[in-house]
């Protein structure tokens, strides 16, 4: 069913914009860095109570672009880019011990770390409107524009998660006093061949080094968030929104 909407909602895109590339005035190839917004309350959970952070979710990911001039200023752009991290982190001060048959996260002692693997991916296919106020010829060329885009995500968590909303109290001999103790379960969680409609803004600038080549700089956020259907029921929706900057190397046709 999922592969059957992603067809019905991807054929007509290329169906509309084969036209375009096949009279591309300029194809780029660009290396990029992209840097997650991670606002919504999954992202900071797994910051809050894992070892990684934000910038472990930051990273490198390749595209390329086709671009068709429909005027000296103004050109309609065809872009995929593709964005994944997978990380393991361990909870930062708990380790696990069993108890009576039942693994339980405790705040001290010497048992076992409890980790798990978070899981990102994103991939926009995007159609951007761009305007070149200087024209395509210079030295200099500066552009803006925006669009819209269809965003192919995935989030999945795999390994072990503690129950913070069910505490256990426990008498401890070695300490002489009561402790607490979180339940802990095997979980893999995923939401997997999303679909998402999402928007982006974007600004750049291209310095021709040679005939018919140019390098590009460029600045692009993408604002976008995805709902959960069954894995994560409860949380709100995923913040998959996101700046990227990226240089490339542009050939004119």
């Amino acid at each position: 069913m999922k592969k059957a909407l992603m067809i019905s909602l991807i054929i007509p895109i290329i169906v509309f914009i084969l036209p375009i590339v096949a009279k591309a005035d300029t194809i780029s190839f660009k290396v990029g860095y992209f840097i997650p917004r991670a606002e919504s309350d999954l992202w900071q959970i797994e910051f809050e109570n894992m070892d990684f952070q934000k910038s472990d979710f930051m990273g490198t990911n390749f595209g390329f672009t086709y671009d068709y001039f429909l005027t000296r200023e103004l050109s309609i752009a065809l872009s995929i880019d593709g964005y994944t991290r997978k990380k393991v982190g361990l909870y930062e001060g708990y380790v696990k011990e069993a108890v009576e048959g039942q693994d339980y996260a405790f705040d001290y002692g010497e048992g076992f770390g409890i980790s798990h693997v978070f899981d990102v991916s994103i991939t926009p296919i995007q159609v951007s409107l761009k305007i070149a106020p200087l024209g395509r010829k210079g030295k200099f060329i500066p552009y803006v524009g925006g669009g819209v885009g269809i965003y192919l995500w995935n989030v999945r968590l795999q390994g072990d998660m503690i129950d913070f909303s069910d505490p256990v109290e426990f008498y401890d001999t070695s300490l002489d006093e009561y402790v607490i103790g979180y339940p802990t379960y095997a979980t893999d969680a995923r939401e997997e061949n999303k679909l998402k409609i999402g928007y982006h803004a974007l600004g750049g600038v291209m310095f021709p080094i040679a005939n018919r080549i140019s390098i590009e700089g460029e600045f692009k956020y993408n604002f976008l968030k995805g709902n959960f259907t069954e894995s994560f029921k409860g949380f709100e929706p995923f913040d998959l929104s996101g700046y990227q900057i990226s240089i490339g190397l542009n050939y004119w046709f």
